[in-house]
């Protein structure tokens, strides 16, 4: 029996990652371990999750999202240390006000999600 991702979710930024895994069959998918493979491979970069490649909605996203998103940036700084960086990521906006860097702070939000998810699934992607 396959999991359904949104009974996982704690949070409302975890909710919509999770309603999106859990369609992974409208996506062509026959599990969701193989759509988030995809994900894990390409990134958000790759155009997968449609409704995260234009700025309009990143940066809507970002805006609804940010505080868990930031949380989660700062715990990676912090685990990874103060070399960690994003990539793309424009050094001259380190506090994420221009478009680049909330844009990929969105994507970096959605697939860390995605991967605590699928860490809490306990699947081995």
């Amino acid at each position: 029996m396959t999991t359904k991702f949104y009974t996982l979710a704690e949070s409302a930024l975890e909710r919509h990652v999770a309603r999106w895994i859990d369609r992974y069959q409208d996506r062509g998918y026959s599990a969701p371990e193989d759509l988030l493979k995809d994900l894990f491979y390409g990134g958000c970069s790759s155009g997968m999750v449609g409704h995260l490649i234009y700025y309009h909605d990143t940066l809507a996203f970002y805006r609804k999202h940010h505080k868990e998103i930031d949380a989660m940036y700062a715990e990676a700084v912090q685990e990874y240390g103060p070399d960690f960086r994003l990539n793309p990521w424009d050094e001259t906006d380190p506090l994420a006000r221009d478009t680049q860097n909330r844009n990929t702070l969105a994507w970096f939000g959605f697939e860390e999600t995605a991967r605590k998810l699928a860490d809490r699934a306990g699947l081995e992607i």
